[in-house]
């Protein structure tokens, strides 16, 4: 199993689950000096040495690239994928742009992850039951305002100049691509037998790390809810039971909840309706199956990443 962003929060804890029920676990991770300790720690709880750390900073195609390679010719097979690491920097103001002059959410959160499986695709299809999970958020409920679109013309920081940023936005956004692209994927790859699903990542306690960035106002509130949100092995236990039970063994194209039920379209998005859908946990934004939607998307990740495939 792959998990990205290995070293903190839910990956972390994942990783730990996945090693104490003894599969094999590579941590990608972009700082290996701080990973280190967090694959040693791993390794010592889980009492399980078959736990290896790899550079991938996945905002990065050529790292990307680089990691698939090196993984691909030290590993006979993938069996399970999970897109984990993302990009969130509280407080941030400013467009931040990835190597390949990408807007960092969507390089990240988005484009990153449909490369790196693109890569692996390969390795993913000699596994007798493959899964991709990426994890999603609760931020997609944005969409359920009609006036919500994903900027799909400022995603190089064309008007970086002339359109304030939000990273609340572009985060939000970055997950609702990615959302679409689990949609679509899934189709892609069904013939090949890989499932590919999206979990919808309730609030889990932050650390104080993560709460330091925000301003004082959120990091008040953030120190509250603190208090009453479960620990992120309660979310790691559920990317675990996604990929390897026989419930969602034949699951695919799916957006799955905190609950680990299936989470379904909204058929209406008005009045008394759209309040049920902002506030539930059962239905997200029609938004995501909009066909323009998601061919959209679809159309400008391949762009993207074709002159990386050569």
């Amino acid at each position: 199993v792959i998990i990205t962003g290995a070293n903190s929060g839910i990956g972390n804890a994942a990783a730990l689950k996945f090693a104490a029920e003894g599969y094999f676990v590579v941590m990608a991770c972009r700082n290996l000096k701080i990973s280190s300790k967090a694959q040693k720690d791993i390794m010592e709880t889980a009492k399980n040495p078959n736990v290896d750390l790899m550079e991938l900073d996945v905002s990065s195609f050529e790292s990307i690239r680089s990691f698939s390679t090196a993984f691909t010719e030290k590993y006979p097979r993938l069996d399970i994928l999970i897109h984990n690491a993302a990009y969130l920097n509280h407080g941030e103001k400013e467009y931040k742009l990835s190597p390949e002059h990408i807007e960092l959410s969507f390089a990240t959160n988005t484009f990153g992850p449909f490369f790196m499986t693109r890569l692996l695709a390969d390795h993913l299809a000699k596994s007798s039951d493959p899964r991709i999970l990426h994890a999603c958020t609760t931020n997609i409920k944005n969409f359920f305002d009609p006036k919500r679109q994903i900027e799909f013309d400022n995603l190089r920081g064309e008007l970086k100049d002339s359109r304030p940023y939000s990273t609340y936005k572009m985060y939000g956004d970055s997950k609702m691509g990615l959302l679409m692209l689990t949609f679509k994927m899934a189709e892609e790859y069904k013939s090949r037998g890989i499932k590919v699903n999206a979990l919808q990542i309730n609030r889990v306690k932050l650390s104080k790390e993560t709460i330091k960035k925000m301003n004082s106002f959120w990091q008040v509130l953030a120190y509250a809810q603190n208090l009453t949100n479960p620990l992120p092995s309660g979310m790691a236990d559920t990317y675990y039971h996604i990929c390897t039970s026989d419930e969602f063994k034949d699951v695919t194209g799916q957006l799955i909840n905190h609950k680990r039920e299936i989470v379904q379209p909204a058929t209406t998005e008005k009045g008394l309706e759209q309040l049920k859908n902002i506030l539930g946990s059962s239905t997200y934004p029609s938004y995501a199956v909009n066909p323009e939607n998601v061919e959209r998307i679809w159309s400008l990740s391949n762009l993207l990443i074709e002159d990386f495939l050569a």
